[in-house]
Formats: C-alpha cells, sequence, structure tokens
C-alpha cells in the first residue's frame, strides 16, 4: 500500500479486498436494480399518477441541484488554497519526503478538493438515484398487490435495499481509496471527503424535509379536516405533490443523512486509529475499521436479499430476519477477526457494543411509536377530549422517549470507555470511533428499511388515485403501517448514529488540536487540559453551542409553515372550482408541486449558512478551548431535541392510523380530527426539523475540526481574524433575517414568478 511499508501481506490483500468488497456491494445493488425493473407497471392509470410523480420529483432534484453546484464550486476551491493557511501535516510530510514544500502543498491541496468533490458527488449519488429507484419501484409494488402479498413485500423491500447498497458501497470506496493513495497523509483529506457528504446531506435532508411536510400538511389541513375527503383522494390538489414529497423527502433526504454519518464515522475511525498508530506503530487499528466495514457490507447483502414474503403478511417479521441475519453474520466475523489479525478483543468489543446499540434504540424507538405498545394507545386513548390532550399526551411521550435514548447512548459510550479503562485517553477515543462503525455495520439492512417505508407509502397512494381493489388496497395498507414502523426505527439509528459520530469527530477534534499544539511548543495541550466546564468562556461556548440546534429548529418549523400556507391557499383555491369536488374537474397538481420545490429550495441557504459559520465566530472569538464547549452543548441539546421530535412526531401519526382502523370511533369521528390535528403537528417535527438536526451536528463538529489549525495558529486581534468574524457576523445575522422572512425579497407576485420558472 502507497506511503505504508512496514504493511503485513495481509494488511494489504487485506485492504484490496475491502476495495473488491465495495464495488460489490454497488454491483448488487445494479442486480436488484435490473430485477426491480422487470416487473410490470400496472395499469394506465396507476401509470398516469405514476408519471406525475416522478415528473415532480425530476424536477425538484434538478432545481436542486442548480441551487447546490455554485457552492460546491466555491468550497471546493477553498479548500485547495485552504493549504497556504493550514499546512499539510507532519504525516503527509513523511509521506511525501521526497517532494519539496510547495509540491506537497500543491498535492495535497488538491487531494483536499477532490476528497469533497468525490463526497458531495456520493452523497449526491446516493440521494438521487436512490430516490429515483424509488420512484420506479413505487407503482411496481402497486403492481404486484394485485398479486400476491409476497411478490409486493419483495420489491418494496428490494428497491428499498439498492439505496441501501448505494450507501454501503460509496461510502467504503470513498474512505478507502484516499486511504490507499495517500497512506499516513489521508487524515489531511479525510476531513473533506467527509465534510462533503455532510454538506450535500444537510442541503437535502433540509430541503426534502421543507418540500414533503408543506405538501403533507396542506393536504391533510384542507382535505381531511376542512372538505373531509380521503388521504390521497383524487380531488385533492396537493396529493400528488405529498407522494412526491414522501421520494424527496423520506428517500433522498434519509438515504443521504445515514451516508454521511457512514462516512463521517470512517474518517473519524481512521484519523483516531492514524493517531495510535503514531503511538504504538501498528496499523491494525486502521486497518480494523475498514475490513469491519467490508464485513458489514456482505453481511448486508446475505441478510437482505433473505427478505421474502409470506402468506401470513407480517412484513415486519420478515424484514427483521434479515436484519438479524446480516447481525449475526457480522459479530462472528467480527469474533475472527479479532482473535486471528487484532490478538485482543478491546476492538472487538467496541464493535460489538454499537451492534447492540443499533438493536437497542430500535425497540426504545419501537415502544414509543409503534401501534402495539401503550404510549401510543394512551395518545389515540386521550383524542376523546380533543386535540388539545392528544397534543399534550404526545410531548409527554416524546419527552419520556428523548431521556431514555440518551440513557441508552450514554450508556454504550460507557461501554467503551470500560472497555478501554486505564489506558491512554486515544485508545478510548478509539473504543467510540468503533462503537460508531459498529452501530452502522448494517447500513445497508437500515437504508433499505427506511426506503421501504415511502415506497410502501407511494404505492398505497397510488392505488387510491387508480381506484384499485380492496384486496390489493389490503395489501398495500399493511405495507405500508410496517413501512411507518420502520421509517420510526431508522429515524432513531441514525439520530443514535449522528450522536456517536459526533462524538467520534469530537475525539479528532481534540487528537488534531494536541498536534498542532505540541508543534508550537506548547507545554500543555487540549489532552492535558481537557474541556474545562468551570472557565466561563467555555461555559458560554457551551451555553452558544446548546442554543444552535433551537434556533435551527425554530427556523426550519417556519419555513415548514410558511410553505404549507401557500399550499393551504392553493386547494382551497381549487376546491372553489365548480365540479372539482364533484370529480368533474382534474386538479391542478403541478401548481401545487412548484410551489412546494420553489419554497424549498428558497429556504436552504440561510439555514446551512447558521450551521457553517456559526462555529466560526465562536472559534474566532472565545478560542479553540470554548470551541471545544460549543462542539458539546451542540451533540448534548442536539441529541435530545432530535429525539423528542421525531418521537412525538411519529407517536401523533401512529395514534392518528390507530383511530383508522377502527379505534375510538374511526375515520371520521371527532376523534380522528383531533388525531389529524396532532399528526399535523407532528409531520415537520419527525419528518423535518428532527432529522435535520444530524446532518447539522456533524457540519459543525466537521467545520470546528477544519477550522481548528487556523484557530490555534492566529489570536483574534489579527487583522485578517477580525475581518473574518465581521464576515461571519454579517453572514449569520443575514441568514437569520432571511430565514425568518423566507427571502429577502417576499411578495405574491415573487412566488407566481418563481414558481413560473
Amino acid at each position: 500500500m502507497s506511503g505504508l511499508s512496514n504493511a503485513t501481506r495481509f494488511e494489504t490483500f487485506g485492504i484490496w479486498c475491502v476495495l473488491i468488497i465495495a464495488f460489490l456491494g454497488l454491483g448488487y445493488a445494479l442486480i436488484l436494480r435490473r430485477q426491480v425493473m422487470k416487473y410490470d407497471k400496472g395499469t394506465e392509470k396507476m401509470q398516469e399518477v405514476w408519471n406525475s410523480i416522478k415528473g415532480g420529483a425530476d424536477a425538484y432534484l434538478r432545481r436542486q441541484l442548480k441551487s447546490i453546484l455554485p457552492l460546491i464550486a466555491v468550497l471546493t476551491v477553498l479548500l485547495f488554497f485552504s493549504v497556504y493557511i493550514v499546512p499539510p501535516s507532519e504525516e503527509a510530510t513523511k509521506r511525501f519526503s521526497n517532494l519539496s514544500e510547495d509540491n506537497v502543498k500543491i498535492i495535497i491541496g488538491f487531494a483536499r478538493a477532490i476528497a469533497f468533490v468525490m463526497g458531495a458527488i456520493f452523497s449526491l449519488l446516493v440521494g438521487q438515484f436512490g430516490m429515483r429507484m424509488a420512484v420506479e419501484g413505487n407503482v411496481r409494488v402497486a403492481s404486484a398487490s394485485r398479486r400476491s402479498f409476497g411478490e409486493a413485500l419483495k420489491i418494496a423491500y428490494r428497491t428499498g435495499t439498492i439505496t441501501g447498497m448505494l450507501t454501503d458501497g460509496l461510502g467504503l470506496l470513498g474512505g478507502t481509496l484516499i486511504f490507499i493513495v495517500l497512506g499516513i497523509a489521508a487524515p489531511d483529506a479525510l476531513l473533506g471527503f467527509g465534510f462533503g457528504g455532510t454538506l450535500l446531506a444537510l442541503f437535502m435532508r433540509v430541503g426534502g424535509g421543507i418540500y414533503t411536510k408543506a405538501a403533507d400538511v396542506g393536504a391533510d389541513l384542507v382535505g381531511k379536516v376542512e372538505a373531509g375527503i380521503p388521504e390521497d383522494d383524487p380531488r385533492n390538489a396537493a396529493v400528488i405533490a405529498d407522494l412526491v414529497g414522501d421520494n424527496v423527502g423520506d428517500c433522498a433526504g434519509m438515504a443521504a443523512d445515514i451516508f454521511e454519518s457512514y462516512e463521517v464515522t470512517i474518517v473519524s475511525g481512521l484519523i483516531l486509529g492514524l493517531s495510535l498508530y503514531s503511538l504504538t506503530g501498528e496499523l491494525k487499528w486502521i486497518i480494523f475499521p475498514l475490513l469491519v466495514r467490508g464485513i458489514g457490507v456482505l453481511s448486508s447483502i446475505v441478510g437482505t436479499y433473505l427478505v421474502r414474503g409470506s402468506k401470513k403478511g407480517d412484513a415486519l417479521k420478515s424484514i427483521n430476519k434479515g436484519f438479524y441475519t446480516s447481525a449475526v453474520i457480522s459479530l462472528a466475523a467480527f469474533a475472527l477477526l479479532a482473535a486471528l489479525y487484532m490478538n485482543e478483543w478491546k476492538a472487538f468489543l467496541c464493535v460489538g457494543v454499537g451492534i447492540l446499540l443499533a438493536v437497542a434504540l430500535d425497540e426504545v424507538t419501537k415502544h414509543f411509536t409503534d401501534t402495539s405498545h401503550r404510549p401510543v394507545k394512551d395518545i389515540a386513548a386521550s383524542s376523546k377530549t380533543g386535540s388539545a390532550t392528544l397534543i399534550l399526551r404526545g410531548l409527554a411521550e416524546g419527552f419520556e422517549s428523548a431521556v431514555w435514548q440518551t440513557v441508552v447512548i450514554a450508556a454504550t459510550i460507557l461501554s467503551s470507555v470500560l472497555i478501554f479503562w486505564g489506558q491512554d485517553v486515544h485508545y478510548v477515543l478509539y473504543g467510540v470511533a468503533m462503537t460508531g462503525i459498529g452501530m452502522l455495520t448494517l447500513t445497508g439492512n437500515n437504508v433499505a428499511m427506511d426506503s421501504f417505508g415511502p415506497i410502501a407509502d407511494n404505492a398505497n397512494g397510488i392505488g387510491e388515485l387508480a381506484g384499485l381493489d380492496k384486496d390489493a388496497r389490503k395489501v398495500m395498507d399493511s405495507l405500508d403501517a410496517t413501512g411507518n414502523t420502520t421509517k420510526a426505527i431508522t429515524k432513531g439509528v441514525a439520530i443514535g448514529s449522528a450522536v456517536i459520530a459526533a462524538v467520534s469527530l469530537f475525539g479528532s477534534f481534540l487528537t488534531d488540536v494536541s498536534k498542532i499544539q505540541i508543534g508550537m511548543g506548547a507545554k500543555e495541550t487540549i489532552f492535558d487540559t481537557g474541556i474545562r466546564v468551570s472557565s466561563p468562556v467555555v461555559f458560554i461556548g457551551m451555553l452558544i453551542g446548546a442554543c444552535i440546534p433551537w434556533l435551527f429548529s425554530s427556523l426550519i418549523i417556519n419555513s415548514v409553515t410558511r410553505a404549507a400556507s401557500l399550499i393551504v391557499n392553493e386547494v382551497r383555491r381549487q376546491f372553489k372550482i365548480p365540479g372539482l369536488l364533484q370529480g368533474k374537474v382534474r386538479p391542478d397538481y403541478q401548481r401545487a408541486v412548484d410551489i412546494c420545490t420553489v419554497a424549498a429550495q428558497r429556504e436552504l441557504l440561510g439555514l446551512a449558512i447558521i450551521a457553517v459559520v456559526s462555529p466560526l465566530i465562536v472559534g474566532i472569538l472565545l478560542g479553540v478551548e470554548a470551541l471545544g464547549g460549543f462542539l458539546a452543548g451542540v451533540i448534548i441539546s442536539g441529541q435530545l431535541l432530535a429525539v423528542f421530535m421525531a418521537n412525538s412526531g411519529g407517536a401523533w401519526d401512529n395514534a392518528k392510523k390507530t383511530i383508522e382502523d377502527g379505534a375510538h370511533g374511526g375515520k371520521g369521528s371527532e376523534s380522528h380530527k383531533a388525531a389529524v390535528v396532532g399528526d399535523t403537528v407532528g409531520d415537520p417535527l419527525k419528518d423535518t426539523a428532527g432529522p435535520a438536526l444530524n446532518p447539522m451536528i456533524k457540519v459543525i463538529n466537521l467545520v470546528s475540526l477544519l477550522a481548528a489549525p487556523i484557530l490555534i495558529q492566529y489570536k483574534s486581534t489579527d487583522a485578517g481574524m477580525l475581518v473574518a468574524l465581521g464576515i461571519c457576523a454579517v453572514l449569520i445575522i443575514g441568514a437569520i433575517v432571511y430565514s425568518k422572512k423566507g427571502g429577502f425579497r417576499k411578495s405574491n407576485a415573487q412566488d407566481s414568478e418563481d414558481i413560473a420558472a
């Protein structure tokens, strides 16, 4: 391997095997695509509905790409020239010791820029290709539901698995390629790779979330509550926008979200592994995370292929069978790897704890959001006294769920600490990173489970709009209900992985800062002193960090409210068209799709600026130690808030479905109306604000990592730093004003022009 002259034959062979496995995962995705595309697309009416969904999704993705590309271009240039402010690391100098200092800078500059572009493109591919396949799969699932439950389940799950294997394959491919090419200089580029994937995930998660919930909330408020018509009724102008939103939010957004967690845990694992390599001279600390990820891809291939339909119609049982099969295969292979290669069990135990964490978070999330458990039943029962008591009960359950999920994550991190108890802090941080690696070992399964939800939901919508028979609708209702549970479960995993990844990055932050401080001749490093909460400046940083998730959530929920209001007005306007409610006139679906697309893209920029700029302001103004406190505040506050919003929203959604299945008066009852209001309140929490905090937390951590060397080498009183502080202050104030108002120029005329464009 380039740059690693002391690698054994097994290590060299292992790394090349991991690279091959990455391509194998991508090949498996293409095989599944070929299988899915062979199935028929159903009747002419089904294909008409499907074409509307496909056209809306394509239009959204094209517009999103235009919004993102200029920023990617600017950041690529900045990362290349960053080597002239943040010089290459000592490891990079050793790796290219035969070259001059200027040439090393050019090579590392290109490496950072290319890695950033690669991370961004891979994240974009996962989101866009995965979403397009979800759109291809939904109509085929609807068609298969006319024949058998088993066939419909197989198509839906395998379509979702395509996105899962893209996440696995591309995430593993990027990290492995960078490591093979750069060797011990890999950290200089890995941060760029992680930043590219995370930034794109933030755009896709936020934009998709605003789109899907604007359409969903608008359609429900006017259709279900005001007009009293069913969900996915063809007379509702927002119904196609709602189905498009399931794809751009729950498929593209969630896939990019989990992909960047997958990326970031590899990045932090390799950085901390290289730190231990510097201490011990043993390559096993670097090789082990990559081998673990390779095993995870293979086990996901086996587990996902085993998911087949059953005559009993229990989709969740079949999906869980595939998940636990993959988990058992992974654990057995990790044990062999620990015994035969690592020659110690500590790294294996940390990876095993990570897998157990994923299972535990599944169970906690299931308890608070599944229809078969007490919390959802109690929320549904509270609907008998109105929407206010239902909402209050959901809030209470959401708050409690945040406590137990956080306790589970805390216990997991404590386990990693105990496994490496008494050893250098670098080992402890490495253990936490391995927990994150272990937790996302079954990413292929997790993303398949998540994508399964919107695919089944879309199939159900197509079935209703196309007027399929009762037997087919019963099959799709069953798959849709299972999809709601799998979506809630994977949201819990995504949030948990975001926290573990952020803690790992926090460890990388401490490592990098310490290295620079040692290079500058400091007597004490941040590792020696720690992040001292007793210091007023650090405590201020922590307070500001804890505020950021709340500000971010406030602004994004405001964005959904604004966009949903536009949809409400549009649907109301169309309901007044003579003959529309009688089914004699077709609604203008495209108008609602265009409103959601314009609104979602307009809101992106301000939110992204807040995530990127806020750590820079704290770092410049208060220093690198206060920035550490800022990161701690963001992680803790973001974790609690994200879990609360995701679980309370999921519980309100399933309480509504419980009533629609016949409880407490069923559809059309006063209890049902109260539950619809609760579900509408929960929609932007569980599908927009809560999930958007995941990439936000990691963007802030990665920006802090990238900025740390500058913050240490330059004083805040330097002219350049004061100019940077002024620019950052203007940007963040402008971003907040922009996000609160929905743009600097806001008028109905402008909205009409944007939508027409």
